[in-house]
């Protein structure tokens, strides 16, 4: 596939050496969805474990009512004593792929530069169970978290939410039922690229139907699957899709980033200038020829590392206050 001409030209070679992903995400249909998925669990589940900086425990805890126990991996950084701030993260995958052991290598870094405690959630995934179930998942590991905060080592007063992709939709979604329901405490939403929008309206939503990564096709593939033939209608939740929420007031300080070359950067635009206007602080990078995922497959490259950084940077204020 050739790459747009607008990108970075360092990710473009990088791009060129990096290792293929186990999954080709522009073939997603439910015939191919089970080989994808025991691909994507043979390449994650076979490397190492997270040593060294952090510790990690899994944990079984409840799922939403009459729903089996949902699984938790909890990294907490070596040496750190006290109830430390948190990160509750969901992994990517279009709402139809992922698992916790590909957040390992993420998620042991962030906990142990920022010195917080980091607990993942492995959610239920559609089509097989579409929406409310995903979000009910990790909203009721949310739940989980706070209450056993002391046990965890955690300050629920320092509690963040965070995801990428499908995962940041699901954070920003678990932040409006926190809100709307009252609890848990949530501090911060680090979302990055996060998918919030099932419409498909927006001018780059239009604009990719090739492109590295998450394209258009396997973006309707994904929606549909979690919601069905409600996609695009006019009676989606908002716990489903994000932009959907007609008020953002009330919510916690936010970080989004977005790629210029993705599906989601419109969406994501979107969203941050609403959450603004909102009156919720919020802050918002757009990264210029960057790809979804950029940071993934290129983490070497100079906008990668920036993008890890400000996002380090973010997360440590947002525990400071």
């Amino acid at each position: 596939m050739p790459l747009h001409p607008n990108t970075d030209p360092e990710l473009a070679v990088g791009l060129s050496r990096a290792f293929v992903p186990p999954v080709d995400f522009a073939r997603l249909s439910p015939d191919e969805l089970p080989e994808l998925r025991r691909r994507m669990a043979t390449g994650f589940t076979s490397a190492p474990r997270p040593a060294g900086a952090v510790t990690v425990e899994d944990h079984r805890v409840p799922g939403p009512d009459g729903a089996p126990e949902i699984r938790v991996r909890v990294y907490r950084p070596r040496g750190r004593g006290g109830a430390l701030p948190c990160l509750y993260w969901m992994h990517g995958g279009g709402m139809v792929l992922g698992l916790l052991e590909m957040e390992d290598a993420r998620l042991s870094a962030i906990a142990g530069e920022t010195g917080c405690v980091a607990v993942s959630v492995e959610y239920r995934l559609a089509p097989e169970h579409p929406h409310p179930a995903p979000v009910e998942d990790c909203y009721a590991g949310l739940v989980w978290t706070a209450k056993n905060a002391g046990d965890l080592g955690v300050d629920p007063g320092r509690v963040a939410v965070g995801g990428s992709s499908a995962g940041g939709g699901l954070a920003a979604a678990i932040a409006l039922l926190a809100r709307d329901r009252g609890t848990p405490a949530v501090a911060f939403q680090l979302l990055l690229s996060p998918m919030l929008d099932d419409r498909g309206t927006t001018p780059s939503s239009r604009a990719f139907e090739d492109a590295v990564m998450w394209n258009r096709a396997a973006n309707t593939f994904g929606w549909r699957a979690l919601l069905g033939e409600a996609a695009g209608g006019a009676q989606v939740s908002p716990y489903a899709a994000p932009a959907r929420a007609e008020d953002l007031s009330g919510l916690p300080p936010a970080y989004l980033d977005v790629g210029e070359l993705e599906i989601f950067r419109d969406e994501c635009l979107g969203y941050a200038a609403r959450l603004v206007q909102a009156g919720v602080s919020t802050e918002l990078h757009l990264y210029p020829g960057a790809f979804h995922g950029f940071d993934a497959l290129v983490p070497g490259a100079e906008l990668s590392r920036a993008a890890a950084a400000r996002r380090l940077a973010a997360l440590r204020r947002a525990f400071a206050r």
